[in-house]
């Protein structure tokens, strides 16, 4: 890596293919994003990720992170033949399953050369709702959840691989998949409480992923993404989270504006980094050129 200071932008940002190609490495030395988020497009087979990430590494801040999005069942980046395939978290009913998956994913994930991964879920199983979390939900049940999100995370840390708790302050009850539209949640605040639990159980965790939800009772206008209010008043005061919040991919279509529009007001609501995954040039130059640098 080169030694440049600590000075990033607060970004993690897709790239195009299977290797880094020059206008991306040089736009990466230029503006210093925090870090880069693998996908499917981006893993072809073991030598061409370690290739890639350290050619990724090379332009990165020193504390730069590489993320990839890897939960197990249909949510895998990492795929077979090359990485053992892993069930989805509906799957896990004990303690001890969930932290045996945490640390398989963890595992194969630390020595793919990642740093952080994108789970747990610990978004509700809702009956009716969208299929998008589906399978991907441990339960339906909010103790369940929080017990075995926890295990799942102790498991993905025992490897020195960081977690982030997804989606704050909870994506199971949409209806609506928010890659394709702007979710509408009308539970009043009390009946949302049990959607907060898991999280407030895994407060402690290093890194949490936000929602890009529209829930009525807690912000008529903003999406939770883009919202201050829920932000500073559930996700950081009545959940408890301290830690790194990473807004869910700008990219999709819940939201409205921009990259750099949407970057700019998910950082302005609260969110410590702004995540824009499609790898796309124009959007990643828009994006990076219009944040401040950030310690």
């Amino acid at each position: 890596m080169h030694g440049r200071g600590v000075l990033s932008k607060p970004a993690v940002i897709g790239i195009s293919g299977l290797s880094l190609n020059q206008g991306e490495a040089a736009l990466l030395r230029r503006h210093r994003p925090k870090g880069v988020i693998l996908f499917s497009r981006n893993i072809k087979n073991k030598p061409q990720v370690a290739d890639l990430i350290a050619s990724v590494r090379e332009e990165l801040p020193p504390d730069g992170v590489l993320m990839v999005d890897q939960e197990g069942g249909r949510v895998a980046r990492l795929k077979a033949p090359h990485w053992p395939d892993l069930p989805p978290a509906s799957s896990l009913k004990t303690p001890e399953a969930a932290f045996a998956h945490g640390a398989a994913l963890g595992a194969m994930a630390a020595e793919a050369g990642f740093d952080v991964v994108t789970a747990p879920v610990l978004d509700l199983a809702y009956p009716g709702a969208s299929a998008v979390i589906g399978d991907r939900a441990i339960s339906e049940n909010p103790e369940i959840v929080g017990q075995l999100g926890a295990k799942l995370a102790a498991g993905m840390l025992s490897q020195n691989v960081t977690p982030v708790m997804k989606h704050l302050p909870g994506h199971g009850r949409a209806t609506v998949d928010s890659h394709l539209g702007l979710p509408r949640i009308d539970a009043q605040a009390s009946e949302l409480e049990r959607d907060f639990h898991p999280f407030i159980v895994n407060n402690t965790l290093p890194w949490a992923m936000t929602a890009h939800i529209l829930y009525t009772a807690l912000d008529r206008k903003l999406p939770a993404t883009l919202s201050p209010a829920i932000i500073s008043r559930v996700i950081r005061r009545h959940i408890g989270f301290k830690g790194i919040l990473v807004s869910d991919d700008l990219a999709m279509q819940a939201l409205t504006g921009t990259p750099a529009e949407r970057a700019l007001a998910a950082l302005a609501a609260g969110c410590d980094i702004a995540l824009y995954c499609p790898g796309d040039m124009a959007g990643n130059t828009a994006l990076l050129e219009a944040l401040p640098d950030a310690p």
